[in-house]
C-alpha cells in the first residue's frame, strides 16, 4: 500500500519548467546532465565520485558567522510518531530539493528556495516494515533523468526499490511491478533458501546508485556483533535498469563455488556463513565503467571460527565492471575478519599526480583512520601496503590471520589503539584510576585480538578504531582542486572486545561478545544498524521504536558492566582530542593539518575534578559528515553543548580549507545527524543539514545569508 500527498503539482511542473531553462542558458548543458558545476546537488556525495565537493563561494569565510535560517522542515509527520535519528542528506536538482524522513521513510520534494512542500510519497509496509534491519528514514534517495523523464529512486525499509516520477510522487508503472521491486527476492541464506519475504533479514540505510540507466542496490542485515545465526542472508550487490526494473547483473560478496575467492573460506564454510554486505554508499567511474564496492564484516563480527580462512570480500575494496558486473580487482582491507573494521566509507574517486605521474586513483577512508589509495583501474597501491605479522589471539576454534595490511602512506590520521601514553592525564588521580580499570583488559596495537573473558582474569580486548572509530558511515571529503581529502573522525571510541560462550538459545556460534558471563545483544530498536556515532553515554534500554532516547547510544560493547570501565568519573579514559578534522594531500601522501573538531563536552568542562584547570578545546567524540566548497570544509557538532560563547546547541562550523582554521560558526537546535549539502538557486548559496537527537526529533535546516550581506 502506498500513499502520495499532491501539493501545487502544475507549480512543480512550472517551476522545474522555468528552472530547467535558466541552467541550459548558464551551463550551456543539455537537461540529463545536473550537476554541482550547475550549482545543484543531484547525488548523496555531490556526484558520482563521492567527493562532497562543490565550487560554489557565495558563502566564505568573511560571511560564514552572518548565516541565518532561510527555512526548516520538521519531518514528524512522515509517520506514526516523530523521528529522533535523521541521518539524511537531500539532493537538489533544478530547484527543488528531494530528500527522505520520518518513520515511514517517506519521499518529500520541496521548493528549494523557501522548503514549501510539494508533494510526499509512502510506503505503508506494515509488518515487513517493522522486522525489517534498517529502520527510519535512511540516508537519502537518488535522482535520474533522461531529459524528458525524471525519476527518483529509493530503498524502503522493508527492502523494496521505489521508481516516483519526480514532478509528481507517483509510483512509474513500468518499472517493477508498479512501480516496485522486491529486493528479498534472490536474497538466501546459506543453505540457498529463499529468506522470508516478510521477516526475512536484508535491508539498506544507504541510497541507491543511479549512473547512466543503471541503478545499483547495496544490501545490509542486522548487526552481526551478535546474531541468532552464523548462517544468515548472504550479502549481493545487484544493478537493475532504470527504466524497467529489471536485474541487469548480480555480484555475490560470498563468493559461490567457481567463484573467484570461494577458496579463501576454508572447509566449505561459504554455505554456512552470511552477511558481508555492502551497506554503505557505492561511488562509480562512469567513463571508466568502473564500480567501487565497500564491503562488510561476515558473520560474527568478532568471531570467525565458523568460517577459517581469509574470507574474501569481507572487508575488501570490489572494483566491477558497470556492465557486467564482473569483478576487475579487489583489495582485502582486512584478512578474516574479527574485529568489526567493516568499510563504511564512500570510496572517493581523485585524479591525482604523485611524482609527476598522472593517476586515476580511489581513496578509501576507513573506521581504521588509514586512508587507502589505489590506482583506481589496476587496484595497484599508489604507495606500498605492507603485510605485517599482527597478534594471534587464544579463543578456541578461531583461525587467526599471521599477517594484515598496513598503508605506509600517508599516515594514520587518527588513534587505531589504546596505549598507556593514551590514557587520560589530567591529574593524578584520574591517571591513577585509568591504570586502575585496565588492570583486567588487555591492551595492544592496532589487531589487538578478542579475548576470550574470564571471571578474575581478562575481561576482553582494548581496542579503539574498531567498531565506531576512524572514520564511519558519513565518510570523507575531497576536494579535486588541491587533491586535498578532508576526513572527521572519532578519536576516542573505545571498544572492549570480550568473548564468552553464549547461554543455550542465545546463539548457534560458539562465542558471543560479552563480558563476565554476560552476552550482549545488539538492540533491534529505532534505526538499527547505525548506533556508533555516539561515544562515551551509557546505552538506554530498547524502546518503543521511533522513541527519543534518552541520550545518544553508543558503540555497542562500549556499555559500562561487567567489571569493563571505560570511563573514569564520567570522563573518556583517553586522552583529547575526543574527535579530530584532517587535511591529506594525495600528491604527497601527506597530512597537511589536522585540528580538534566540536567544542569541549559539557561532562569535560563542568568536571568538578577538573575546575581550575586550563583544559584545551578537546573536540568531541561521534561521527559526522562533512562538505567542501571552494574555499570551506564545511561540518557540524556531533553533541550539544553550553558554553560561554553560545546558549544549548550544536555549532555548525566552518574551517579554512587550506590551515584548518576555523573561521566561522553558527548555532544548531541539536547535533548534526545527517551530512551537509549545498546548492545554490536564483542566485543565492543555501547549506542544508538534517539535525536530531535526544529528546530533538528530526528536522532539515536551511541556512543562507542575510539579503544585505553576500
Amino acid at each position: 500500500m502506498s500513499r502520495t500527498i499532491y501539493r501545487s503539482v502544475s507549480a512543480v511542473v512550472l517551476l522545474c519548467a522555468g528552472v530547467l531553462c535558466l541552467t541550459i542558458g548558464l551551463s550551456g548543458q543539455s537537461a540529463n546532465q545536473p550537476s554541482t558545476k550547475n550549482g545543484e546537488w543531484p547525488y548523496y556525495t555531490g556526484d558520482l565520485k563521492g567527493t562532497k565537493y562543490s565550487p560554489l563561494d557565495q558563502i566564505n569565510a568573511s560571511n560564514f558567522k552572518d548565516l541565518e535560517v532561510a527555512w526548516r522542515f520538521k519531518t514528524d509527520n512522515l509517520g506514526t510518531r516523530p523521528e529522533y535519528k535523521l541521518e539524511g542528506t537531500p539532493l537538489m536538482v533544478k530547484g527543488i530539493l528531494y530528500t527522505t524522513g520520518g518513520t515511514r521513510r517517506a519521499v518529500v520534494a520541496l521548493r528549494a528556495e523557501t522548503g514549501e512542500l510539494l508533494w510526499t510519497h509512502s510506503e505503508f509496509e506494515g509488518a515487513r516494515a517493522v522486522a525489517a534491519p534498517r529502520q527510519l528514514s535512511g540516508r537519502g534517495l537518488s535522482y535520474w533523468t533522461d531529459g524528458r523523464d525524471e525519476r527518483i529512486l529509493y530503498v524502503t525499509p522493508g527492502y523494496r526499490l521505489v521508481a516516483l516520477d519526480a514532478r509528481t510522487g507517483n509510483r512509474i508503472s513500468g518499472f517493477g511491478k508498479d512501480g516496485i521491486v522486491d529486493l528479498k527476492v534472490g536474497v538466501v541464506y546459506g543453505s540457498g533458501q529463499q529468506i522470508d519475504l516478510e521477516t526475512g533479514d536484508a535491508g539498506l540505510h544507504s541510497t541507491p546508485t543511479v549512473v547512466k540507466d543503471v541503478v545499483i542496490v547495496g544490501m545490509s542485515m542486522k548487526e552481526s556483533m551478535t546474531v541468532k545465526t552464523h548462517n544468515n542472508a548472504k550479502g549481493q550487490v545487484r544493478a537493475f535498469d532504470v527504466r524497467t526494473g529489471k536485474q541487469l547483473w548480480s555480484f555475490n560478496t560470498i563468493p559461490r563455488p567457481g567463484e573467484f575467492g570461494n577458496d579463501t573460506w576454508l572447509n566449505n564454510s561459504w554455505a554456512t556463513n552470511g552477511n558481508a554486505g555492502v551497506w554503505t554508499q557505492i561511488t562509480v567511474d562512469e567513463e571508466l565503467g568502473l564500480v567501487y564496492l565497500p564491503v562488510e564484516s561476515p558473520t560474527s563480527d568478532f568471531y570467525g571460527g565458523h568460517r577459517p580462512g581469509n574470507n574474501l570480500f569481507g572487508e575488501s575494496l570490489v572494483c566491477v565492471d558497470l556492465k557486467t558486473g564482473q569483478r576487475k580487482w579487489h583489495f582485502q582491507i582486512v584478512h578474516h575478519p574479527i574485529w568489526d573494521y567493516d568499510l563504511s566509507s564512500a570510496p572517493i574517486l581523485a585524479d591525482i599526480n604523485v611524482n609527476g605521474r598522472a593517476i586515476k586513483a580511489v581513496a578509501l577512508p576507513s573506521k581504521e583512520a588509514f586512508l587507502y589509495v589505489f590506482d583506481r583501474v589496476s587496484g595497484q597501491p599508489v604507495w606500498p601496503i605492507d603485510e605485517r605479522p599482527v597478534p594471534k589471539g587464544e579463543v578456541p576454534g578461531e583461525w587467526y590471520s599471521p599477517t594484515q595490511p598496513f598503508p605506509t602512506k600517508p599516515p594514520a590520521y587518527a588513534r587505531q589503539a589504546v596505549t598507556v601514553d593514551d590514557l587520560i592525564d589530567f591529574t593524578p588521580a584520574l591517571r591513577a584510576q585509568a591504570l586502575q580499570n585496565v588492570e583486567n583488559l588487555k591492551m595492544g596495537p592496532m589487531f589487538n585480538p578478542p579475548a576470550l573473558s574470564k571471571r578474575g582474569g581478562v575481561l576482553a580486548a582494548l581496542t579503539l578504531g574498531t567498531t565506531g572509530g576512524g572514520t564511519n558511515w558519513p565518510g570523507a571529503a575531497y576536494d579535486p582542486e588541491t587533491h586535498t581529502v578532508y576526513a572527521q573522525a572519532a578519536n576516542s571510541q573505545i571498544v572492549p572486545i570480550g568473548l564468552i560462550e553464549p547461554p543455550a538459545g542465545f546463539s548457534d556460534i560458539k562465542y558471543v561478545l560479552g563480558t563476565d558471563g554476560q552476552p550482549f545483544r545488539v538492540s533491534e530498536g529505532p534505526g538499527f544498524g547505525s548506533a556508533a556515532d555516539f561515544p562515551q553515554q551509557p546505552r538506554t534500554p530498547r524502546a518503543a521504536a521511533g522513541a527519543a532516547p534518552a541520550a545518544p547510544a553508543p558503540a555497542a560493547p562500549q556499555a559500562e558492566g561487567g567489571g569493563v570501565r571505560t570511563n573514569v568519573q564520567g570522563l573518556p579514559l583517553v586522552k583529547p582530542p575526543y574527535g579530530v578534522l584532517s587535511a591529506i594531500n594525495l600528491d604527497k601522501g601527506e597530512l597537511m593539518w589536522q585540528v580538534p573538531h566540536g567544542d569541549t563536552p559539557d561532562a569535560v568542562r563542568n568536571h568538578p575534578a577538573l575546575k581550575g584547570l586550563n583544559i584545551p578545546r578537546t573536540g568531541q567524540g561521534g561521527s559526522v559528515g562533512l562538505m567542501v566548497t571552494r574555499t570551506l570544509v564545511i561540518l557540524g557538532d556531533p553533541q550539544v553543548t553550553t558554553t560561554p560563547q553560545h546558549p544549548r546547541g550544536a555549532m555548525l562550523r566552518a574551517y579554512d580549507k587550506a590551515t584548518g582554521k576555523e573561521v566561522g560558526a553558527v548555532l544548531m537546535p541539536a547535533p548534526q545527524s545527517g551530512s551537509p549539502m549545498t546548492y545554490s538557486v536564483n542566485g543565492k548559496q543555501y547549506i542544508v543539514v538534517a539535525v536530531s537527537g535526544g529528546a530533538y526529533s528530526g528536522e532539515y535546516i536551511a541556512y543562507s545569508l542575510p539579503s544585505d550581506v553576500r
